[in-house]
């Protein structure tokens, strides 16, 4: 006699997925309240699903009443709970991803979303909205996706957007994005040589750059764009317009004397001699100088 078999089946994935949509926000049965952003909405959950779905929830939930004399209570706490940190249209985002396993993301929050993900430890969400962001990436959002990417540790959203920036770098420099940018993604976007600008551009822009970041940090010019100065490639640029450089600098101190005088010297030497051989070496949009062709390594 055959032995008894058994087999998983699965039913109608999207009825079930629909079915459980309907949950998302229902007061009917939820047994927890959250209160979200500075608009104070309420949002209703039941905890059995954060609990399973996310272990951030898990641990908020557990947690004993404010107040309690009784840590250890088996009471699980009600609610509601203050979340003023984030927008209620990015939460709702997380509590559907969390009851659906899918998720509906719009390109004003996508980045917002990803943080929550980060923050809540819901790895799948977060490569949903890397997957997202990677796919509806613009001149206008790279550099705040790549801000994101960085301070996330998302390497492949870094890689895509740094690859964004260097086929449109012209346009990405004029955006606020560009503006608002760190010190330190600003130095490593421009450590590329692929980026699709004149130096002299470059310049400027990080110019427009420090003098923003000095006004929003309420530091010096000089202090505020330290880090990116060092990655500018000033012997590119010709006499006149080392010498025009020099006439902006005079205002603000924004690049150290001694790299100025380091890229003279590579005129009057007729090679980058005492200058780090990669800012001697022209980016894919960087203008034809006759003296370029003087420059070390690139001297024949």
């Amino acid at each position: 006699m055959a032995g008894p078999c058994s087999a998983r089946l699965q039913g109608d994935v999207a009825a079930f997925t629909a079915a459980l949509r309907t949950l998302v926000n229902n007061p009917q049965f939820s047994d927890v309240m959250f209160v979200v952003g500075q608009e104070q909405q309420k949002v209703f959950a039941h905890r059995c699903v954060l609990a399973c779905r996310c272990q951030a929830f898990r641990g908020m939930l557990s947690q004993a009443p404010v107040g309690s004399q009784d840590s250890s209570s088996s009471v699980p706490p009600q609610g509601p709970f203050i979340l003023g940190n984030v927008q209620p249209e990015v939460f709702l985002v997380v509590i559907e991803f969390l009851y659906t396993n899918s998720v509906t993301l719009n390109s004003h929050i996508a980045l917002e979303v990803l943080t929550s993900s980060v923050e809540y430890g819901l790895q799948d969400l977060c490569k949903l909205c890397v997957k997202f962001i990677k796919d509806t990436l613009s001149v206008e959002q790279v550099c705040e996706a790549l801000q994101a990417a960085v301070t996330y540790g998302q390497v492949d959203l870094q890689q895509h957007c740094l690859a964004f920036i260097e086929g449109c770098t012209a346009a990405v420099v004029r955006t606020q994005g560009f503006r608002e940018l760190s010190d330190v993604v600003l130095a490593r976007v421009l450590r590329s040589d692929r980026l699709a600008v004149d130096e002299l551009d470059l310049v400027q822009a990080v110019r427009e750059w420090a003098h923003v970041s000095s006004a929003v940090l309420e530091r010096p010019v000089p202090e505020v764009a330290a880090l990116p100065v060092r990655e500018l490639r000033l012997p590119l640029l010709a006499p006149n317009e080392l010498v025009t450089l020099e006439s902006y600098n005079q205002q603000d101190l924004l690049i150290p004397v001694e790299n100025i005088a380091a890229a003279w010297r590579a005129h009057a030497l007729r090679k980058g001699s005492g200058v780090p051989s990669h800012l001697c070496r022209p980016r894919r949009g960087t203008r034809s100088r006759d003296h370029h062709r003087h420059l070390e390594p690139h001297a024949k």
